[in-house]
C-alpha cells in the first residue's frame, strides 16, 4: 500500500503514513492539491515534461475521452484540441480547487468532474481512451483503479497511463533522512506490480516501462518549491524542524550538484493497457 509523497514544508518535519491506514487520505489529498491548483501550472515543469510521453503515444481517433486526474486542466484541454468537436473530453479530479481552475481555464467545452479514481462516476463502456497523467500513484488501491478503467472502456478501448516507481525522489529522500529522522515518501510500486493488477483487472495487452527522468533546479528552496507546487505534501506534521536540520538538509543536497544544478530524479513507469 502507498502513503502520500511528502517532504518536510517550511519548518515542519513529515512522516509516511500508510494510506490504507489513514481514513482521511481522500480529503487530505484532495485539501492539498486543492491549495496548489492556482500555482500548479507555473510550478508542474517536470509534470508538463512527462505528459508529452503520453501525447506521443494517442491514437488517431477518439470518440470518448477521460483525462484522470486532470489537475487544472492543461492535458484535458490538449486533447479536446487533438480531437475536436466530434469527441467529448471529460477531465476528474478529485481536488475541488483543481477543477474549479480548470473550468476558469479552460471552459465547459469539457465536461469536468469531481472523484475518486477507485470509483468513476461513468458508465460502463462509455470511454474510447483514458489518459492519466502522474495521478494513480495517489491511489492506495492499485487494483481497484485498474478494475475500474477496464469497466469504462470499450471493446478496443486504451489506456495511457504514467506513474511513479521506486527510486523516485532519491536524491529528495537523501537530502532530508538522516539517522532517526527518515525522509516521508510515497511508497512507489513497481513495474511489476502494475503488470500484475492490470491483467488481473482484465487488460489483454499491457505494457509498462521504465525509465529515469531527471530534472535540475537552482537551489534547495527551488527543489522543494517544485513539489509542493503540485500538492505533493499531504503527510501529517510531526516534530519541527531546526535550523541545524534545514542547514543538514543543504548541505547534503549540495553534495550531489552538478553542472545543471541540483538534480532531481523521477522513475517514471509508462503503462499502455488495451481492452
Amino acid at each position: 500500500m502507498a502513503s502520500p509523497l511528502a517532504v518536510p514544508a517550511d519548518d515542519t518535519a513529515t512522516r509516511t503514513h500508510a494510506l490504507a491506514d489513514d481514513d482521511g487520505w481522500q480529503a487530505r489529498v484532495a485539501r492539498a492539491f486543492s491549495r496548489a491548483a492556482p500555482c500548479y501550472a507555473e510550478r508542474a515543469t517536470a509534470q508538463r515534461a512527462m505528459a508529452r510521453t503520453l501525447l506521443a503515444r494517442l491514437p488517431g481517433r477518439a470518440g470518448a475521452v477521460l483525462d484522470l486526474g486532470c489537475g487544472p486542466g492543461e492535458m484535458a484541454a490538449q486533447l479536446a484540441d487533438r480531437y475536436g468537436t466530434a469527441c467529448r473530453v471529460t477531465g476528474l479530479d478529485l481536488a475541488p480547487g483543481m477543477l474549479g481552475v480548470a473550468r476558469q481555464s479552460h471552459g465547459e467545452r469539457i465536461g469536468w468532474l469531481c472523484g475518486d479514481a477507485a470509483a468513476l462516476p461513468l458508465l460502463e463502456a462509455s470511454q474510447d481512451l483514458v489518459v492519466s497523467n502522474l495521478a494513480i500513484q495517489w491511489c492506495p488501491d492499485l487494483d481497484a483503479v485498474l478494475c475500474e478503467l477496464r469497466r469504462v472502456l470499450r471493446p478496443g478501448g486504451r489506456a495511457l497511463i504514467n506513474t511513479l516507481g521506486p527510486g523516485t525522489l532519491a536524491e529528495v529522500n537523501f537530502a532530508w533522512s538522516y539517522p532517526g529522522r527518515p525522509a516521508a515518501l510515497l511508497a512507489f510500486r513497481d513495474a511489476g506490480d502494475h503488470r500484475r493488477s492490470a491483467r488481473a483487472a482484465g487488460f489483454r495487452r499491457v505494457d509498462c516501462r521504465e525509465r529515469p527522468v531527471r530534472f535540475h533546479y537552482p537551489d534547495l528552496a527551488a527543489v522543494m518549491a517544485s513539489i509542493k507546487g503540485v500538492g505533493a505534501q499531504v503527510a501529517r506534521p510531526g516534530a519541527r524542524l531546526t535550523r541545524t536540520d534545514l542547514a543538514r538538509a543543504r548541505r547534503r543536497f549540495e553534495a550531489l550538484r552538478d553542472p545543471e544544478g541540483l538534480p532531481v530524479t523521477y522513475r517514471l513507469l509508462t503503462l499502455e493497457l488495451g481492452t
